[in-house]
């Protein structure tokens, strides 16, 4: 039966599909759609002949063999093949084949975008806000011909998304979904800081200095704990920049968000105070080391600027340090022991 192999060919061989795929998906979906026919033999193949632009359906009927006591179990053969192509088969070949190419192309196009991002995960992605009546929770972003999404847990409140915005996203994750590929990114993850800070600061990039942990109430607050690894670089100000010009630049992509950038330590008490900037800690008592336990103590006229509005600035501390911080008032803690010296040397005076 007629069908233009050639031209189909070609035109697989335009998006990058080789023969060999399309002939193997042609010929399974003629058979599929042969087996739907009335009086379809229940074995059968496909033969595709591109040189005379024809296919044929071979099929074979089962003959049945009589038992014997070596196989007492009715059993069959297979006659000889012959012809049992569908007189009236053109139309239903024809928008099979159409079906198979859409549907090949389709997964060529998938295919095509999931390697153009999957290495993008991780990194840092402009594109073009479009919004969806149809799916109101999420945001899509258009990048190149290609459209990811911004759930709205991914998403950083108070921040409203107009159509044809351009915005930065963070790529959270490259799959393939049922409807193709899925691009999920992010405004609220905290490695966007990261990447942000890495286009403004060469440092980053050469090494010389690095961001070693990073807490962010998206929205509000980042803290950012920063070390050098040369001698005589400055982490902090290689972030800030010549009069705060690299912070600025990052914060003008974060809207009204505030970053705070510390010094990183591995002494865990130095670390504990630098991470409750900018409150002045004076002391900090580690508690334990194994339960990552410690108490900052704390001038009364700093307690409230070093546990912050509603906790952020303590809770983001324990996040970027990964220890449980306890605040306390360091003139009250200086009362109690002053108390306990006062017990002590009077208890010493009775035993006297």
């Amino acid at each position: 039966m007629e069908l233009d192999l050639a031209e189909i060919h070609q035109l697989a061989h335009e998006q990058g599909i080789d023969a060999e795929t399309l002939d193997q998906a042609l010929s399974e979906a003629l058979l599929l759609a042969y087996q739907k026919s009335p009086h379809a033999a229940k074995h059968a193949r496909v033969e595709l002949d591109e040189r005379a632009g024809t296919f044929t359906i071979w099929a074979q009927d089962e003959i049945a063999r009589e038992p014997t006591p070596e196989e007492p179990e009715p059993g069959y053969d297979l006659g000889e093949e012959y012809d049992d192509t569908p007189k009236d088969f053109d139309r239903l070949a024809a928008s099979t084949a159409r079906q198979v190419i859409r549907q090949l192309f389709r997964q060529a196009d998938d295919e095509r975008v999931f390697g153009a991002f999957s290495g993008q995960k991780g990194h840092l992605i402009t594109g073009i806000v479009q919004q969806d009546a149809s799916d109101p929770g999420n945001v899509h972003v258009a990048v190149d011909n290609v459209e990811a999404i911004l759930p709205r847990r991914e998403q950083v409140p108070g921040e409203h998304y107009r159509h044809g915005q351009r915005i930065r996203v963070y790529v959270v994750n490259v799959s393939r979904g049922l409807k193709g590929p899925e691009i999920i990114v992010s405004r609220s993850h905290p490695e966007l800081v990261r990447r942000l800070f890495e286009r403004e600061v060469p440092e980053l990039v050469s090494g010389a200095v690095s961001i070693m942990a990073i807490a962010r109430e998206a929205g509000a607050r980042t803290k950012i704990a920063v070390r050098a690894n040369t001698k005589g670089v400055n982490p902090k100000g290689a972030l800030i920049g010549p009069g705060g010009a690299r912070v600025r630049a990052v914060m003008e992509n974060l809207g009204p968000e505030k970053i705070d950038i510390v010094d990183w330590s591995k002494n865990p008490a130095e670390f504990v105070a630098a991470a409750l900037s900018p409150a002045v800690v004076r002391q900090v008592q580690i508690v334990s080391e194994s339960n990552r336990t410690a108490i900052a103590f704390i001038k009364d006229a700093q307690l409230s600027l070093a546990i912050g509005k509603e906790g952020q600035n303590a809770r983001l501390a324990a996040k970027l340090t990964g220890w449980k911080i306890g605040i306390e008032s360091e003139e009250a803690h200086q009362q109690k022991l002053r108390e306990l010296q006062a017990q002590s040397a009077s208890a010493a005076g009775e035993d006297a």
